[in-house]
């Protein structure tokens, strides 16, 4: 039996904001939406490469304050990126964790946080 890699859910609690951060900022593109009604919660799929997120405004699916690791090929590259986006609630840097990998978090509007992580090479 072959199991294939867990799609997080990640609370939200506005579009716009969903959209400016994960978009916007971190360079995610929308894979689609999906609403009951029009006024029901949004639920809706992002990705960037092979990593996928769902995020959820229905308050069932998940708590807010998840975090999430996700590795990086190059993640001084990525840094490089995100840093000249100058985005206004976040500055993310790196830091060499004792564990032996170079990490760079940064938390989302809705208190979920994202760890992007390397292996040091040695």
């Amino acid at each position: 039996m072959k199991l294939s890699p867990p799609t997080p859910i990640l609370r939200t609690f506005d579009e716009a904001e969903s959209k400016a951060f994960y978009v916007d900022f971190l360079g995610f593109r929308v894979d689609w939406t999906h609403r009951f009604d029009d006024g029901a919660p949004l639920y809706m799929q992002v990705s960037r490469g092979d990593c996928v997120l769902h995020l959820s405004e229905h308050h069932g699916d998940c708590c807010p304050g998840a975090a999430l690791r996700i590795a990086v090929g190059d993640l001084d590259a990525l840094h490089a990126e995100l840093s000249a986006k100058a985005y206004a609630f976040a500055r993310p840097a790196i830091e060499a964790m004792p564990w032996g990998t170079r990490d760079m978090g940064v938390h989302d509007p809705f208190g979920n946080r994202l760890v992007f992580t390397t292996a040091i090479c040695t």
